[in-house]
Protein backbone atom coordinates (compact mmCIF):
# COMPACT_ATOMS: atom_id res chain seq x y z
CA UNK A 1 0.00 0.00 0.00
CA UNK A 2 2.82 2.51 0.42
CA UNK A 3 6.02 3.06 2.74
CA UNK A 4 5.80 5.31 5.61
CA UNK A 5 8.72 7.45 7.60
CA UNK A 6 8.48 8.55 11.29
CA UNK A 7 10.63 10.45 13.43
CA UNK A 8 10.50 11.64 16.84
CA UNK A 9 13.10 13.58 18.38
CA UNK A 10 15.12 16.51 17.75
CA UNK A 11 17.73 17.78 15.69
CA UNK A 12 16.12 16.48 12.47
CA UNK A 13 14.74 18.74 9.50
CA UNK A 14 11.88 18.23 7.30
CA UNK A 15 13.93 18.17 3.94
CA UNK A 16 16.22 15.19 5.81
CA UNK A 17 12.47 13.64 6.49
CA UNK A 18 12.20 13.81 2.92
CA UNK A 19 14.75 12.77 1.29
CA UNK A 20 14.91 9.72 3.41
CA UNK A 21 10.89 8.58 2.58
CA UNK A 22 11.84 9.03 -0.94
CA UNK A 23 14.17 6.85 -1.07
CA UNK A 24 10.89 4.12 -0.49
CA UNK A 25 9.03 5.98 -3.52
CA UNK A 26 8.81 3.13 -5.41
CA UNK A 27 6.14 1.73 -2.68
CA UNK A 28 4.06 4.21 -3.07
CA UNK A 29 4.02 6.15 -6.78
CA UNK A 30 0.98 8.03 -6.39
CA UNK A 31 0.98 10.66 -3.91
CA UNK A 32 3.57 11.81 -1.04
CA UNK A 33 3.08 14.11 1.95
CA UNK A 34 4.37 14.83 5.07
CA UNK A 35 3.61 16.37 8.41
CA UNK A 36 5.12 17.93 10.92
CA UNK A 37 3.33 17.88 14.69
CA UNK A 38 2.91 20.56 16.82
CA UNK A 39 5.67 19.01 18.81
CA UNK A 40 8.20 18.86 16.23
CA UNK A 41 7.92 15.22 15.31
CA UNK A 42 7.86 14.19 11.47
CA UNK A 43 5.55 11.66 9.74
CA UNK A 44 5.82 10.97 6.03
CA UNK A 45 4.01 9.18 3.04
CA UNK A 46 4.27 7.37 -0.40
CA UNK A 47 1.18 6.55 -1.09
CA UNK A 48 -0.07 3.43 -3.25
CA UNK A 49 -3.83 4.50 -3.83
CA UNK A 50 -6.00 1.48 -3.45
CA UNK A 51 -8.70 1.94 -0.90
CA UNK A 52 -10.52 5.74 -1.12
CA UNK A 53 -8.51 6.51 -3.89
CA UNK A 54 -9.96 10.40 -3.56
CA UNK A 55 -9.82 11.31 0.56
CA UNK A 56 -7.03 8.74 1.52
CA UNK A 57 -4.06 10.99 1.49
CA UNK A 58 -2.08 10.15 4.57
CA UNK A 59 -0.65 11.34 7.13
CA UNK A 60 -4.33 11.08 8.66
CA UNK A 61 -5.07 13.40 11.70
CA UNK A 62 -7.59 11.70 14.50
CA UNK A 63 -10.32 13.89 16.31
CA UNK A 64 -8.21 15.74 18.03
CA UNK A 65 -4.18 16.41 18.54
CA UNK A 66 -2.94 12.38 17.10
CA UNK A 67 -1.66 12.03 13.64
CA UNK A 68 -1.20 8.36 12.15
CA UNK A 69 0.74 7.03 8.88
CA UNK A 70 -0.14 3.46 8.17
CA UNK A 71 1.36 1.02 5.62
CA UNK A 72 -1.60 -1.79 4.97
CA UNK A 73 -5.04 -2.90 4.62
CA UNK A 74 -7.34 -3.54 7.84
CA UNK A 75 -10.16 -5.76 5.91
CA UNK A 76 -12.73 -5.23 9.27
CA UNK A 77 -12.61 -1.21 8.98
CA UNK A 78 -16.12 -0.49 8.10
CA UNK A 79 -16.97 -2.72 11.33
CA UNK A 80 -15.49 -1.13 13.58
CA UNK A 81 -16.61 1.89 12.28
CA UNK A 82 -20.50 0.71 12.57
CA UNK A 83 -19.32 -0.81 16.40
CA UNK A 84 -16.93 0.88 18.94
CA UNK A 85 -16.23 3.81 16.56
CA UNK A 86 -19.89 4.84 15.82
CA UNK A 87 -19.31 7.91 17.81
CA UNK A 88 -16.64 9.20 16.09
CA UNK A 89 -16.07 11.55 13.24
CA UNK A 90 -14.17 10.29 10.28
CA UNK A 91 -12.48 12.45 7.58
CA UNK A 92 -12.15 10.00 5.16
CA UNK A 93 -13.48 6.72 3.86
CA UNK A 94 -10.40 5.31 4.15
CA UNK A 95 -9.72 1.67 5.57
CA UNK A 96 -6.78 3.82 7.54
CA UNK A 97 -8.51 5.79 9.56
CA UNK A 98 -9.78 3.61 11.85
CA UNK A 99 -6.40 3.31 13.70
CA UNK A 100 -6.30 6.76 14.57
CA UNK A 101 -9.27 6.19 15.72
CA UNK A 102 -9.12 3.17 18.40
CA UNK A 103 -5.79 4.81 19.53
CA UNK A 104 -8.26 7.85 21.00
CA UNK A 105 -10.50 5.33 22.05
CA UNK A 106 -8.80 2.64 23.80
CA UNK A 107 -5.05 4.08 24.19
CA UNK A 108 -2.55 1.23 23.19
CA UNK A 109 -4.15 -1.46 23.43
CA UNK A 110 -6.14 -1.83 20.72
CA UNK A 111 -4.12 -3.73 17.55
CA UNK A 112 -6.09 -7.49 18.83
CA UNK A 113 -8.82 -5.47 17.12
CA UNK A 114 -7.50 -5.05 13.84
CA UNK A 115 -8.28 -7.62 10.74
CA UNK A 116 -5.41 -7.20 8.11
CA UNK A 117 -2.02 -6.77 7.11
CA UNK A 118 -0.22 -3.22 9.25
CA UNK A 119 2.50 -1.44 9.92
CA UNK A 120 1.60 1.94 11.28
CA UNK A 121 2.96 4.91 13.72
CA UNK A 122 0.67 7.31 15.66
CA UNK A 123 2.03 10.99 17.22
CA UNK A 124 -0.14 12.35 19.83
CA UNK A 125 2.30 15.55 21.45
CA UNK A 126 5.48 13.70 22.67
CA UNK A 127 4.15 10.68 22.93
CA UNK A 128 4.13 7.64 20.36
CA UNK A 129 3.00 3.96 19.61
CA UNK A 130 3.80 1.53 16.37
CA UNK A 131 2.44 -1.66 15.55
CA UNK A 132 2.80 -4.29 13.55
CA UNK A 133 0.54 -7.10 11.91
CA UNK A 134 0.54 -10.34 14.07
CA UNK A 135 2.87 -12.36 11.27
CA UNK A 136 4.62 -9.51 9.59
CA UNK A 137 2.87 -9.26 6.07
CA UNK A 138 4.05 -5.53 6.49
CA UNK A 139 7.20 -4.67 6.82
CA UNK A 140 8.51 -2.36 9.27
CA UNK A 141 11.66 -1.52 11.38
CA UNK A 142 13.20 0.96 14.06
CA UNK A 143 16.37 2.77 15.10
CA UNK A 144 17.73 5.04 17.46
CA UNK A 145 20.49 8.22 16.06
CA UNK A 146 23.22 9.60 17.80
CA UNK A 147 21.25 12.34 19.40
CA UNK A 148 17.91 10.30 20.82
CA UNK A 149 15.80 10.65 17.97
CA UNK A 150 13.49 7.54 17.12
CA UNK A 151 13.10 6.90 13.83
CA UNK A 152 10.45 3.99 12.14
CA UNK A 153 10.62 3.16 8.78
CA UNK A 154 8.84 0.38 6.09
CA UNK A 155 12.28 -0.17 4.73
CA UNK A 156 15.47 -0.08 5.97
CA UNK A 157 17.64 1.92 3.57
CA UNK A 158 15.17 4.75 4.56
CA UNK A 159 17.47 4.75 8.21
CA UNK A 160 20.27 2.63 7.96
CA UNK A 161 22.82 5.45 7.78
CA UNK A 162 20.87 8.02 9.85
CA UNK A 163 20.14 5.26 13.22
CA UNK A 164 23.51 4.34 15.31
CA UNK A 165 21.50 1.23 15.52
CA UNK A 166 18.60 -0.26 14.01
CA UNK A 167 16.32 -3.43 13.97
CA UNK A 168 13.40 -5.28 12.13
CA UNK A 169 10.33 -4.76 14.82
CA UNK A 170 8.75 -7.46 15.55
CA UNK A 171 5.42 -8.88 14.11
CA UNK A 172 2.74 -8.96 16.72
CA UNK A 173 3.97 -6.21 18.67
CA UNK A 174 3.45 -2.83 19.67
CA UNK A 175 5.50 -0.67 20.99
CA UNK A 176 5.12 2.81 23.03
CA UNK A 177 8.06 4.48 25.21
CA UNK A 178 5.97 3.75 28.36
CA UNK A 179 5.33 0.24 27.75
CA UNK A 180 8.12 -0.98 25.66
CA UNK A 181 7.83 -3.74 23.03
CA UNK A 182 4.20 -5.33 23.94
CA UNK A 183 3.84 -9.49 22.03
CA UNK A 184 0.02 -8.34 21.60
CA UNK A 185 -0.54 -11.30 19.35
CA UNK A 186 -0.79 -14.35 21.55
CA UNK A 187 -2.86 -16.95 19.58
CA UNK A 188 -3.26 -20.81 21.11
CA UNK A 189 -2.00 -21.75 18.19
CA UNK A 190 1.92 -20.88 19.37
CA UNK A 191 1.05 -23.70 21.72
CA UNK A 192 1.86 -26.87 20.36
CA UNK A 193 0.22 -28.73 22.67
CA UNK A 194 -2.95 -26.97 21.28
CA UNK A 195 -3.17 -28.89 17.89
CA UNK A 196 -5.61 -31.69 19.59
CA UNK A 197 -8.67 -30.29 16.79
CA UNK A 198 -10.35 -32.92 14.65
CA UNK A 199 -10.06 -32.78 10.98
CA UNK A 200 -13.01 -31.10 9.33
CA UNK A 201 -12.66 -30.80 5.82
CA UNK A 202 -15.36 -28.22 5.15
CA UNK A 203 -14.41 -25.79 7.85
CA UNK A 204 -11.21 -25.31 5.92
CA UNK A 205 -12.73 -25.10 2.75
CA UNK A 206 -14.81 -22.46 4.53
CA UNK A 207 -12.95 -20.63 6.20
CA UNK A 208 -9.79 -19.62 3.52
CA UNK A 209 -13.07 -18.61 1.17
CA UNK A 210 -13.90 -16.03 3.26
CA UNK A 211 -10.13 -15.36 4.17
CA UNK A 212 -10.10 -14.82 0.20
CA UNK A 213 -13.40 -13.00 0.37
CA UNK A 214 -11.84 -10.49 2.83
CA UNK A 215 -8.73 -9.96 0.16
CA UNK A 216 -10.82 -9.03 -2.35
CA UNK A 217 -11.91 -5.87 -0.97
CA UNK A 218 -10.56 -2.75 -3.54
CA UNK A 219 -11.04 0.14 -5.27
CA UNK A 220 -8.26 -1.14 -7.86
CA UNK A 221 -8.40 -3.76 -10.23
CA UNK A 222 -7.01 -7.30 -8.67
CA UNK A 223 -4.45 -10.22 -10.01
CA UNK A 224 -3.35 -13.02 -8.92
CA UNK A 225 0.05 -14.74 -8.71
CA UNK A 226 -0.39 -18.14 -10.57
CA UNK A 227 2.39 -20.63 -10.67
CA UNK A 228 0.23 -24.05 -10.61
CA UNK A 229 1.13 -24.95 -7.75
CA UNK A 230 -1.68 -25.75 -5.27
CA UNK A 231 -1.40 -22.79 -2.86
CA UNK A 232 -1.49 -20.20 -5.84
CA UNK A 233 -3.76 -22.27 -7.85
CA UNK A 234 -6.52 -22.76 -4.80
CA UNK A 235 -6.34 -19.09 -3.62
CA UNK A 236 -6.85 -18.07 -7.67
CA UNK A 237 -10.10 -20.80 -7.90
CA UNK A 238 -11.77 -19.36 -4.79
CA UNK A 239 -11.16 -15.61 -6.39
CA UNK A 240 -12.73 -16.18 -9.93
CA UNK A 241 -15.53 -17.97 -8.31
CA UNK A 242 -16.07 -15.45 -5.80
CA UNK A 243 -15.55 -12.85 -8.49
CA UNK A 244 -17.98 -14.65 -10.52
CA UNK A 245 -20.75 -14.52 -8.25
CA UNK A 246 -20.08 -11.18 -7.36
CA UNK A 247 -20.42 -10.05 -11.12
CA UNK A 248 -16.98 -9.06 -11.40
CA UNK A 249 -14.86 -8.25 -14.40
CA UNK A 250 -12.87 -11.51 -15.17
CA UNK A 251 -9.83 -12.18 -13.22
CA UNK A 252 -6.08 -11.43 -14.35
CA UNK A 253 -3.60 -14.22 -13.40
CA UNK A 254 -0.14 -14.07 -14.11
CA UNK A 255 2.81 -16.79 -14.71
CA UNK A 256 6.31 -16.64 -14.89
CA UNK A 257 9.10 -19.16 -16.27
CA UNK A 258 12.19 -19.23 -18.34
CA UNK A 259 10.37 -20.37 -21.41
CA UNK A 260 6.74 -21.84 -21.90
CA UNK A 261 7.38 -25.15 -21.10
CA UNK A 262 8.98 -24.51 -17.22
CA UNK A 263 7.38 -26.80 -14.83
CA UNK A 264 5.08 -23.48 -13.33
CA UNK A 265 3.92 -21.69 -16.87
CA UNK A 266 2.47 -24.83 -18.23
CA UNK A 267 0.63 -26.15 -14.63
CA UNK A 268 -0.63 -22.43 -14.57
CA UNK A 269 -1.62 -22.50 -17.81
CA UNK A 270 -3.95 -25.14 -17.29
CA UNK A 271 -5.54 -23.75 -14.24
CA UNK A 272 -5.80 -20.28 -16.67
CA UNK A 273 -7.65 -22.22 -18.98
CA UNK A 274 -9.92 -24.23 -16.26
CA UNK A 275 -10.96 -21.34 -14.56
CA UNK A 276 -11.46 -18.85 -17.44
CA UNK A 277 -9.01 -16.22 -16.15
CA UNK A 278 -7.25 -13.74 -18.57
CA UNK A 279 -3.83 -15.25 -18.23
CA UNK A 280 -0.71 -13.30 -19.11
CA UNK A 281 2.58 -15.69 -19.18
CA UNK A 282 5.71 -14.03 -18.52
CA UNK A 283 9.23 -14.47 -19.47
CA UNK A 284 12.47 -13.49 -18.09
CA UNK A 285 16.04 -15.21 -19.02
CA UNK A 286 18.96 -16.18 -17.10
CA UNK A 287 21.39 -13.60 -18.06
CA UNK A 288 18.20 -10.81 -16.84
CA UNK A 289 17.65 -12.67 -13.96
CA UNK A 290 21.35 -12.52 -13.13
CA UNK A 291 22.05 -8.77 -14.03
CA UNK A 292 19.13 -7.08 -11.90
CA UNK A 293 21.05 -8.94 -9.03
CA UNK A 294 22.13 -6.14 -7.13
CA UNK A 295 19.25 -3.79 -7.63
CA UNK A 296 16.93 -6.89 -6.53
CA UNK A 297 19.04 -7.25 -3.42
CA UNK A 298 18.54 -3.72 -2.35
CA UNK A 299 15.34 -3.80 -2.66
CA UNK A 300 14.92 -6.81 -1.08
CA UNK A 301 17.66 -5.96 2.12
CA UNK A 302 18.13 -9.52 2.46
CA UNK A 303 21.22 -11.88 1.61
CA UNK A 304 19.04 -15.07 2.09
CA UNK A 305 19.79 -17.44 -0.30
CA UNK A 306 16.31 -18.88 -1.39
CA UNK A 307 14.97 -15.41 -0.92
CA UNK A 308 16.92 -14.37 -3.65
CA UNK A 309 16.80 -17.05 -5.46
CA UNK A 310 12.63 -16.87 -5.25
CA UNK A 311 12.83 -13.12 -5.73
CA UNK A 312 14.31 -12.64 -9.31
CA UNK A 313 11.00 -13.96 -10.96
CA UNK A 314 8.90 -12.76 -8.61
CA UNK A 315 10.39 -9.16 -9.04
CA UNK A 316 10.11 -9.30 -12.89
CA UNK A 317 6.24 -10.70 -12.71
CA UNK A 318 5.13 -7.85 -10.37
CA UNK A 319 6.94 -5.08 -13.06
CA UNK A 320 4.89 -6.76 -15.43
CA UNK A 321 1.62 -6.47 -13.61
CA UNK A 322 1.64 -3.07 -12.41
CA UNK A 323 2.76 -2.56 -16.29
CA UNK A 324 -1.11 -3.52 -17.18
CA UNK A 325 -2.57 -1.42 -14.43
CA UNK A 326 -2.69 -3.89 -11.37
CA UNK A 327 -2.14 -2.74 -8.23
CA UNK A 328 -3.15 -5.99 -5.94
CA UNK A 329 -2.21 -9.35 -5.92
CA UNK A 330 -3.49 -12.38 -4.19
CA UNK A 331 -0.41 -14.81 -3.71
CA UNK A 332 -0.08 -18.21 -1.98
CA UNK A 333 2.49 -17.71 0.76
CA UNK A 334 1.95 -19.63 4.33
CA UNK A 335 0.56 -22.83 3.20
CA UNK A 336 3.49 -24.93 3.17
CA UNK A 337 4.36 -23.69 6.64
CA UNK A 338 0.69 -24.24 8.14
CA UNK A 339 0.42 -27.72 6.54
CA UNK A 340 3.89 -28.91 6.14
CA UNK A 341 4.26 -29.07 3.05
CA UNK A 342 8.02 -28.56 2.11
CA UNK A 343 9.30 -32.27 1.62
CA UNK A 344 11.97 -32.76 4.29
CA UNK A 345 8.89 -32.28 6.53
CA UNK A 346 8.92 -35.56 5.62
CA UNK A 347 12.28 -36.32 7.40
CA UNK A 348 10.23 -34.76 11.09
CA UNK A 349 11.68 -37.62 13.44
CA UNK A 350 8.44 -37.17 15.24
CA UNK A 351 4.78 -35.85 15.04
CA UNK A 352 5.91 -33.53 17.91
CA UNK A 353 8.81 -32.27 16.08
CA UNK A 354 6.96 -31.88 12.65
CA UNK A 355 4.05 -29.60 14.51
CA UNK A 356 6.62 -27.72 16.14
CA UNK A 357 8.44 -27.48 13.13
CA UNK A 358 5.32 -25.97 11.20
CA UNK A 359 4.90 -23.43 14.22
CA UNK A 360 8.76 -22.01 14.04
CA UNK A 361 7.85 -21.94 10.47
CA UNK A 362 4.58 -19.54 10.52
CA UNK A 363 6.48 -17.27 13.16
CA UNK A 364 9.61 -16.63 11.25
CA UNK A 365 7.62 -16.33 7.86
CA UNK A 366 8.17 -12.15 8.30
CA UNK A 367 12.02 -12.88 7.71
CA UNK A 368 11.42 -15.12 4.75
CA UNK A 369 8.58 -15.46 2.12
CA UNK A 370 6.95 -12.93 3.68
CA UNK A 371 9.69 -10.55 3.35
CA UNK A 372 10.36 -11.54 -0.33
CA UNK A 373 6.07 -11.47 -1.15
CA UNK A 374 6.42 -7.77 -0.33
CA UNK A 375 9.56 -6.20 -1.14
CA UNK A 376 9.78 -7.54 -4.85
CA UNK A 377 6.51 -6.59 -5.25
CA UNK A 378 6.12 -3.11 -3.84
CA UNK A 379 9.38 -2.80 -5.70
CA UNK A 380 6.73 -1.85 -8.07
CA UNK A 381 4.07 -0.48 -6.61
CA UNK A 382 1.82 -3.55 -6.12
CA UNK A 383 0.44 -5.32 -3.47
CA UNK A 384 0.62 -8.54 -2.28
CA UNK A 385 -2.07 -10.13 -0.16
CA UNK A 386 -2.18 -13.58 1.33
CA UNK A 387 -5.08 -15.39 2.50
CA UNK A 388 -3.53 -18.78 4.25
CA UNK A 389 -2.04 -16.00 6.83
CA UNK A 390 -5.54 -15.35 7.80
CA UNK A 391 -6.07 -14.93 11.84
CA UNK A 392 -8.94 -17.09 11.66
CA UNK A 393 -7.57 -19.40 8.77
CA UNK A 394 -4.69 -19.87 11.16
CA UNK A 395 -5.94 -20.67 14.70
CA UNK A 396 -8.02 -23.74 12.74
CA UNK A 397 -5.49 -24.95 10.80
CA UNK A 398 -2.59 -24.86 13.24
CA UNK A 399 -4.48 -26.77 15.91
CA UNK A 400 -5.50 -29.41 13.72
CA UNK A 401 -3.99 -32.86 14.91
CA UNK A 402 -0.32 -32.73 13.42
CA UNK A 403 -0.88 -36.58 12.23
CA UNK A 404 -3.62 -35.26 9.99
CA UNK A 405 -0.72 -32.67 8.07
CA UNK A 406 1.98 -35.59 7.89
CA UNK A 407 2.39 -37.19 4.10
CA UNK A 408 2.93 -40.59 5.70
CA UNK A 409 -0.64 -40.32 6.91
CA UNK A 410 -1.47 -40.35 2.90
CA UNK A 411 0.13 -42.08 1.43
CA UNK A 412 3.10 -39.19 1.45
CA UNK A 413 1.36 -37.06 -0.34
CA UNK A 414 1.78 -33.29 1.57
CA UNK A 415 -0.80 -31.17 2.31
CA UNK A 416 -3.31 -34.06 1.61
CA UNK A 417 -6.12 -32.47 3.91
CA UNK A 418 -5.93 -29.12 2.19
CA UNK A 419 -5.99 -30.70 -1.12
CA UNK A 420 -8.91 -32.98 0.67
CA UNK A 421 -10.52 -30.34 1.23
CA UNK A 422 -10.87 -28.88 -2.54
CA UNK A 423 -12.02 -31.83 -4.13
CA UNK A 424 -15.81 -31.36 -4.35
CA UNK A 425 -16.52 -33.70 -7.90
CA UNK A 426 -19.92 -32.25 -8.10
CA UNK A 427 -18.45 -28.61 -8.74
CA UNK A 428 -14.69 -28.78 -8.51
CA UNK A 429 -12.19 -26.03 -8.09
CA UNK A 430 -9.25 -27.22 -9.75
CA UNK A 431 -8.33 -29.96 -12.30
CA UNK A 432 -6.77 -33.46 -10.71
CA UNK A 433 -3.53 -32.34 -12.30
CA UNK A 434 -3.17 -29.25 -10.68
CA UNK A 435 -4.55 -30.54 -6.84
CA UNK A 436 -2.51 -33.60 -6.47
CA UNK A 437 0.46 -32.18 -8.15
CA UNK A 438 3.65 -32.17 -5.96
CA UNK A 439 4.82 -29.05 -4.17
CA UNK A 440 7.84 -27.34 -6.31
CA UNK A 441 10.31 -24.30 -4.55
CA UNK A 442 8.69 -20.92 -6.57
CA UNK A 443 12.53 -20.70 -7.21
CA UNK A 444 12.56 -24.32 -9.13
CA UNK A 445 9.53 -24.34 -10.66
CA UNK A 446 10.22 -21.20 -13.03
CA UNK A 447 12.55 -23.73 -14.64
CA UNK A 448 15.31 -25.57 -13.14
CA UNK A 449 18.18 -24.16 -15.27
CA UNK A 450 17.34 -21.16 -13.43
CA UNK A 451 19.06 -21.95 -9.77
CA UNK A 452 21.84 -24.23 -11.79
CA UNK A 453 22.79 -21.50 -13.66
CA UNK A 454 22.66 -19.20 -10.39
CA UNK A 455 24.68 -21.02 -8.65
CA UNK A 456 26.85 -22.03 -11.35
CA UNK A 457 27.73 -17.56 -12.03
CA UNK A 458 27.81 -16.93 -8.04
CA UNK A 459 30.39 -19.65 -7.38
CA UNK A 460 32.69 -18.20 -10.53
CA UNK A 461 32.30 -14.77 -8.60
CA UNK A 462 34.11 -15.86 -5.96
CA UNK A 463 37.64 -17.42 -5.29
CA UNK A 464 38.38 -20.39 -2.75
CA UNK A 465 40.42 -17.58 -0.39
CA UNK A 466 37.74 -15.43 -0.08
CA UNK A 467 35.19 -18.35 1.14
CA UNK A 468 37.84 -19.81 3.39
CA UNK A 469 38.30 -15.66 5.12
CA UNK A 470 34.19 -14.92 4.98
CA UNK A 471 34.31 -15.27 8.89
CA UNK A 472 36.67 -12.76 8.89
CA UNK A 473 34.60 -10.57 6.92
CA UNK A 474 30.81 -11.49 7.66
CA UNK A 475 31.63 -12.74 11.21
CA UNK A 476 27.68 -13.43 11.34
CA UNK A 477 25.64 -15.74 9.54
CA UNK A 478 28.76 -16.71 7.65
CA UNK A 479 28.46 -17.29 4.78
CA UNK A 480 29.04 -21.46 3.56
CA UNK A 481 28.66 -21.48 0.02
CA UNK A 482 30.39 -19.54 -3.09
CA UNK A 483 26.70 -18.41 -4.08
CA UNK A 484 25.93 -16.69 -0.50
CA UNK A 485 29.35 -15.37 0.14
CA UNK A 486 28.58 -13.27 -3.51
CA UNK A 487 25.12 -12.23 -2.43
CA UNK A 488 26.71 -10.99 1.16
CA UNK A 489 28.81 -8.61 -1.01
CA UNK A 490 26.72 -7.26 -2.38
CA UNK A 491 23.95 -6.65 0.48
CA UNK A 492 27.05 -5.69 2.49
CA UNK A 493 28.14 -2.77 -0.42
CA UNK A 494 24.42 -1.06 -0.17
CA UNK A 495 23.94 -2.22 3.83
CA UNK A 496 27.57 -2.21 5.76
CA UNK A 497 25.99 -1.38 9.11
CA UNK A 498 26.28 -4.51 11.79
CA UNK A 499 22.25 -3.64 12.60
CA UNK A 500 21.70 -4.57 8.83
CA UNK A 501 23.19 -7.99 8.92
CA UNK A 502 21.17 -8.80 12.02
CA UNK A 503 18.00 -8.10 10.54
CA UNK A 504 18.43 -11.52 7.86
CA UNK A 505 18.09 -15.24 8.65
CA UNK A 506 18.62 -17.41 6.67
CA UNK A 507 16.21 -20.12 5.44
CA UNK A 508 17.43 -23.78 6.13
CA UNK A 509 15.72 -27.26 5.80
CA UNK A 510 16.02 -29.34 8.77
CA UNK A 511 16.18 -32.89 8.56
CA UNK A 512 18.40 -33.83 5.18
CA UNK A 513 22.15 -33.93 4.74
CA UNK A 514 21.87 -31.37 1.80
CA UNK A 515 20.89 -28.34 2.97
CA UNK A 516 20.47 -26.17 -0.30
CA UNK A 517 16.80 -24.53 0.15
CA UNK A 518 15.96 -25.84 -3.23
CA UNK A 519 13.17 -28.26 -2.93
CA UNK A 520 15.36 -30.84 -4.98
CA UNK A 521 17.89 -31.02 -2.96
CA UNK A 522 15.21 -33.81 -0.72
CA UNK A 523 15.11 -37.25 -2.91
CA UNK A 524 11.86 -37.06 -2.30
CA UNK A 525 11.31 -34.67 -5.28
CA UNK A 526 10.30 -36.17 -8.50
CA UNK A 527 13.28 -34.30 -10.05
CA UNK A 528 15.61 -34.87 -7.35
CA UNK A 529 19.58 -33.76 -7.63
CA UNK A 530 20.65 -34.37 -3.80
CA UNK A 531 24.21 -32.95 -4.63
CA UNK A 532 22.67 -29.66 -5.98
CA UNK A 533 24.79 -27.01 -4.70
CA UNK A 534 27.34 -28.81 -3.30
CA UNK A 535 29.21 -30.48 -6.60
CA UNK A 536 28.50 -27.19 -7.86
CA UNK A 537 30.06 -25.12 -5.37
CA UNK A 538 33.52 -26.76 -6.24
CA UNK A 539 33.88 -25.89 -9.95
Amino acid sequence: MCGIVAVIGKGVDAELVQQLSKRMSHRGPDESDLHITEKGHFLSHERLSIVDLQTGKQPIQGTNSAWMVHNGEIYNHKKLRDTVLKKHTFRTTSDSEVIVHLYEEYGYEFCDMLDGIFAFVVIDGDDFMAGRDPLGVKPLYYGIDSHGAVYFASEMKAIADQCKSFAAFPPGHYYSPKTGFVKYYQPQWEDAAKAVEPLDLKAIRETLTEAVRKRLMSDVPIGVLLSGGLDSSLTSAIASRLMTEAGSPKLHSFSIGLDGNAPDVVAARAVAEYLGTEHHEIYFSVEEGIEILDTLIWHLETYDVTSIRASTPMYFLSKAITEKGIKVVLSGEGADEIFGGYLYFRNAPSVADFQKETIERVQKLATADLLRADKSTMAHGLEARVPFLDKAFLNLAIKIRPEEKQPATYGGVEKYILRKAFDTPEKPYLPDSVLWRQKEQFSDGVGYNWIDALIEYGTAQVTDEQLAKAADLFPHNTPATKEAYYYRTIFHKHFPQASAAKTVRKWIPKWQENQDPSGRANKAHVKADTNIATLKATL
